[in-house]
């Protein structure tokens, strides 16, 4: 592509690179010159032009956006991705339905190295969508690239994100009291809008004291394909009420504690194939906080190990939610 200033008589054809007033009317940036647009121009003084010439083997900005978001999707409905159409050498790429965004980061950064007016942006590796959420953004920076630089961008990067949807159809929430008095329900309210944004139905309520062999009866007897436990009482140690209780019930204990905060006193385990994830208190508010990473992950059906939760650490200092009973401080003496 030859970009720069030509006079106005040899534009017919070219690409204006920027906007400009005409004798009646404005001639936007990126218009294709026809004659008419030049007598426009023309009538009002302009006698040079700053305009970009295609040569044979480039492509358009906006066929080369097209060309790289077919490449990157070359299966939308598998993908779980909706594609909008190219405009001003843009496509965005939008979530088909709920769920969490995978991408492969080698292959998605090999592509932005293939040449600098050849971009991608996406949200975060792990980011819970919405329907209809944007998840990337491709955009051709130039008005026109070379053909053989977009063939080397599709090139090995077909299916390098998609959006994963969630598997588990209904959660159980247990719930555990310190005195008679039934909890409030902010935490239930919390969590139920937490897996509604995902599609997932939150069944009856469950209640329990906070006691090991409670716990256990309500865990072996919850219905669900998930299982959440949110005690009255902080768990503070892999073997207090809850760790227990899940393991005195048959289940297993894959991790107590978390470097995320704030969502610091999380478990995850399992029940007779089903994952159990032993809440933070933090999880009582709508807030962001760790429970949210592994919450999403497992609804989507993505496995969690001890190891996936050790490496949440980085990027593990989350904004402070403001009505947390023990908020950060600065260490003093």
């Amino acid at each position: 592509m030859k970009f720069g200033p030509v006079p106005l008589a040899q534009t017919e054809g070219a690409i204006l690179a920027h906007s400009l007033q005409g004798a009646s009317r404005k001639v936007a940036k990126g218009t294709l010159l026809r004659a008419a647009d030049l007598a426009e121009l023309s009538a009002a003084g302009h006698d040079t032009l700053t305009v970009a010439r295609l040569d044979a083997d480039d492509l358009h900005e906006d066929a080369a956006a097209e060309a790289l978001a077919r490449a990157l999707v070359p299966e939308p409905e598998a993908q779980g991705i909706r594609v909008s159409g190219a405009g001003t050498g843009r496509v965005n790429l939008y979530a088909a339905h709920a769920g969490l965004v995978r991408l492969d980061r080698a292959r998605l950064q090999a592509f932005n190295a293939v040449d600098a007016m050849l971009t991608i942006a996406t949200v975060p590796d792990y980011h819970r969508a919405d329907a209809g959420g944007m998840i990337a953004t491709i955009k051709v920076i130039s008005y026109a690239v070379a053909e053989a630089l977009v063939r080397q961008a599709c090139a090995g990067v077909a299916g390098a994100l998609r959006v994963l949807p969630p598997v588990i159809a209904s959660a159980t929430l247990i719930e555990t009291r310190v005195s008679a008095d039934i909890p409030p329900d902010k935490g239930r309210a919390a969590m139920a809008g937490r897996l509604d944004r995902m599609g997932v139905a939150l069944l009856d309520r469950v209640v329990v004291p906070h006691r090991e062999a409670d716990l256990a009866a309500a865990i072996a007897e919850a219905p669900g394909e998930l299982l959440l436990v949110l005690t009255g009482s902080a768990t503070s140690d892999a073997m207090d009420v809850a760790p227990q209780a899940l393991r005195r019930a048959g289940g297993s204990v894959t991790r107590f504690g978390m470097p995320v905060d704030p969502g610091n006193l999380l478990f995850l385990g399992q029940y007779q194939g089903r994952p159990v994830i032993g809440l933070p208190g933090c999880a009582r508010s709508p807030a962001l906080n760790g429970a949210d990473w592994v919450l999403e992950r497992v609804l989507c059906g993505v496995e969690v190990s001890s190891d996936d939760i050790a490496a949440m650490g980085i990027g593990g200092l989350l904004k402070e939610i403001p009505t947390r009973p023990m908020p950060r401080r600065e260490a003093t003496g």
